[in-house]
């Protein structure tokens, strides 16, 4: 953003913004005015009978207002040639009263030089009035000051004030902490640099400062020509003062466009005289009332405040997890911004907006796009393991925590307390030998389907399948924190191996009135702790658990008939769970104890109980 902010693409957004805080300002229109304007209307011109007026004409003009004492007169109309008659009064008044400033045109480029009246050349009388057009041709800036090498020529509005000041003791002074600054009493004005506030590589030649346009915020005092030459203007409103005198007519455009609307005027036109009225007014404030001008920030504080925003967007924007939250937090942090941006330029500061905003938008929608697409990829991860072999509950939940079970992009190894529960078929491998690989597939996917079903309602979740075997976790992926969840663990995987011995007998009627094989079952159950987490590639990953626990659970299944008798022809469903799960079943389950059973890969013997049957409060009712 710093380096599209550096090209010059923003700099139209930014100055209209700064309008609009131009606009927005609350500015006091001082309670004691100082400026009185004499203008120039087609009804005064029509009056004269002829344009320009002549010399006699502006020479009374000045004598009128002289009469009244004003502090300073300036005359915003070009006296370059003469205007007979006259011409001989007006060039021996004009020397005699040094509070008379003429207007001159610097010019330069394509405007030509319009000089001042001949007989002031190289005085002080005569002030430029060239003035700064933006490229959208709006007024935002002021020339004070032009040096061609040779001298310094003060701008016309600058002269007045001057004069102004000097009754009231004041004189242009050097900043203290920097001679090259103007400082007009408590004021200083800090020259205009090419890249200041929303500008980038502007003309920043002579001595520029930001308008503010304080003086556009009331009415001016304004009375015609005819009318001060009638004598119906009251000294009042002269002495003191600084009178500018200049054209209004249509036929005579003296015309500039402006960012700030003022409240006599429709659009944004303003006649050249009050442009300098206003200039003649800022000056004066600052050095009489302390009116702060506008200042803008360095560019190493500018580009600080940008990408503070980008690393507050940073934050925020891992918090939306949805487009509504985006909204919200976008909506949000402009609103903040536009009111800390409101309220410095209110007190001085001209705060880029613009950037930072974009930098606000852009940085949160980036790291929301980041973090919805590695969620999604999480999700993607997480359901490949999980939601084929869980509950859409248990699916959810691991949703919902997975910032505890994702570690660089893939579940983290945890040591967890676990329910294992393994699950054979009896009588596969004889059944499968006797129909084509087609039938036996489906055969056995009936099954396999079907405890599938029965794991999942009961809160299991599916590690494997091998062959007619199948290896279910209870208690996985999300650590368990109280002993009420393992015993919940342990209760759901037997009621687990209950259900599929009753889903097994239902799938062994039905295939047996289809001429297929029937099936018995093996299932061994053990609870203690694991190595929970993934194995293999990242293309191929696989969420399983290790350790003794499923090595215990996987012999109980695999009890050779000789250690652990069946019931013949009664029970072809075998449940075997060891005495660390028998005991926190509480007594739920009618249990048959096998005593201290001797397994393979042990070297001390396991105390085994057989499932006979249901809760006891089941069987009762």
């Amino acid at each position: 953003m710093l380096g599209l902010r550096s090209t010059g693409q923003l700099q139209e957004v930014e100055l209209k913004l700064y309008d609009w805080l131009l606009q927005s300002r609350p500015i006091a229109a001082s309670t004691h005015p100082r400026i009185t304007f004499i203008t120039l209307s087609e009804d005064d011109i029509r009056q004269q009978g002829r344009w320009p007026i002549t010399d006699e004409t502006l020479a009374q003009t000045l004598g009128l207002l002289i009469a009244q004492k004003p502090r300073a007169i300036g005359v915003d109309i070009y006296r370059d040639i003469e205007v007979p008659p006259g011409h001989e009064k007006l060039t021996t008044f004009l020397p005699q009263h040094s509070q008379i400033i003429m207007v001159t045109q610097l010019g330069g480029g394509t405007v030509n030089r319009i000089p001042p009246p001949l007989v002031l050349e190289g005085s002080e009388q005569i002030g430029f009035s060239d003035v700064v057009i933006d490229p959208d041709g709006l007024i935002r800036r002021a020339l004070l000051f032009q040096d061609d090498g040779e001298q310094v020529a003060y701008a016309f509005a600058l002269r007045l004030a001057l004069l102004y000041l000097a009754a009231e003791g004041i004189a242009p002074q050097p900043d203290p902490s920097n001679s090259d600054l103007l400082r007009l009493g408590p004021t200083t004005f800090k020259a205009f640099g090419p890249s200041d506030g929303g500008y980038v590589n502007a003309d920043a030649g002579g001595y520029q400062i930001l308008l503010d346009f304080g003086g556009a915020a009331a009415p001016f005092q304004t009375f015609s020509l005819t009318d001060l030459l009638a004598g119906r203007v009251d000294a009042r409103h002269i002495t003191d003062r600084v009178v500018l005198i200049g054209v209004t007519a249509e036929s005579v455009p003296d015309v500039f466009h402006i960012p700030v609307r003022h409240d006599l005027r429709e659009g944004d036109q303003f006649q050249g005289v009050f442009l300098h009225g206003i200039l003649v007014e800022q000056l004066l404030a600052a050095a009489l009332d302390g009116r702060a001008s506008i200042q803008v920030m360095s560019e190493t504080a500018e580009s600080a405040w940008i990408l503070l925003w980008g690393i507050l967007a940073g934050g925020f924007g891992v918090l939306a997890r949805s487009p509504l939250r985006f909204a919200l937090i976008a909506v949000g942090g402009l609103f903040v911004m536009t009111a800390i941006v409101i309220l410095l330029f209110w007190s001085g500061w001209w705060i880029p907006e613009a950037p930072a905003a974009l930098t606000w938008f852009v940085a949160t929608a980036a790291v929301v796009a980041s973090t919805l697409g590695r969620e999604r990829h999480e999700r993607a991860l997480l359901m490949e393991l999980f939601s084929r072999h869980v509950s859409r509950e248990v699916a959810d939940s691991i949703w919902e925590q997975r910032e505890h079970l994702l570690e660089g992009g893939r579940p983290r190894p945890q040591e967890l307390v676990v329910t294992v529960l393994f699950l054979d078929f009896k009588g596969y491998t004889v059944a499968s030998e006797k129909m084509t690989p087609r039938a036996s597939m489906a055969w056995v996917n009936a099954y396999l389907d079907t405890m599938t079903q029965v794991i999942m309602r009961h809160d299991g979740v599916i590690d494997d399948y091998a062959g007619d075997s199948i290896k279910a976790n209870f208690g996985v992926p999300l650590k368990r924190v109280s002993d009420q969840e393992i015993i919940r663990d342990a209760t759901h995987a037997v009621a687990c191996a209950l259900s599929m011995e009753q889903e097994m007998h239902r799938l062994n009627d039905k295939h047996e009135e289809e001429g297929l094989p029937t099936v018995g079952m093996r299932i061994g159950i053990h609870t203690g702790p694991v190595l929970a987490g993934c194995v293999g590639s990242a293309e191929r990953m696989k969420y399983t658990t290790v350790g003794d626990t499923v090595n215990t659970a996987a012999r109980l299944e695999n009890l050779d008939r000789d250690v652990v008798a069946e019931t013949p022809g009664c029970r072809p469903c075998r449940i075997l769970i060891s005495e660390t799960t028998a005991q926190l079943l509480n007594g739920r389950f009618q249990l048959e104890g096998l005593g201290e059973v001797s397994v393979k890969g042990k070297a001390q013997a396991i105390v085994t109980f057989r499932v006979t049957g249901p809760p006891v409060e089941q069987v009762g009712a």
